[in-house]
């Protein structure tokens, strides 16, 4: 199925793409705060090989300190962020790309005061 999911109004500094709901991302679901997600491709549209997710942190947030077997491709689109990869830690800014290997511990924390934001694509199937 093909589909285009058009860029709508930011919402407290974070984009939003017509059509996606934003998904719970949070403390009672995941360990993270602050923060949100949007699924721009995946499941809903049929993607049978990779998803690609927004996701979306607020000053002073967090997402959940994760490790999974899938490995991940991450775009940076706005604000700042230190990430924990592994023992080390990084400073990442817009337009910064990562990989994260498979079974990584990785996190990501915002730096400054406004909203941290990157796209993340993995395997559909993990």
């Amino acid at each position: 199925m093909k589909i285009i999911h058009p860029l709508g109004q930011s919402e407290n500094g974070e984009l939003r793409w017509q059509g996606v709901p934003v998904r719970a991302y949070g403390a009672e679901n995941s360990g993270a705060d602050r923060a949100t997600r949007q699924v721009l491709i995946g499941p809903d549209e049929n993607s049978p090989h990779f998803h690609m997710r927004y996701f979306a942190v607020q000053p002073g947030g967090h997402t959940s300190l994760d490790q999974h077997a899938h490995d991940h491709g991450v775009y940076v689109l706005h604000g700042r962020a230190r990430l924990r990869l592994g023992n080390d830690a990084y400073e990442i800014n817009a337009g910064d790309v990562v990989y994260i290997p498979g079974n990584e511990i990785h996190q990501f924390f915002t730096l400054d005061d406004e909203p941290f934001g990157f796209l993340c694509v993995v395997p559909a199937q993990r």
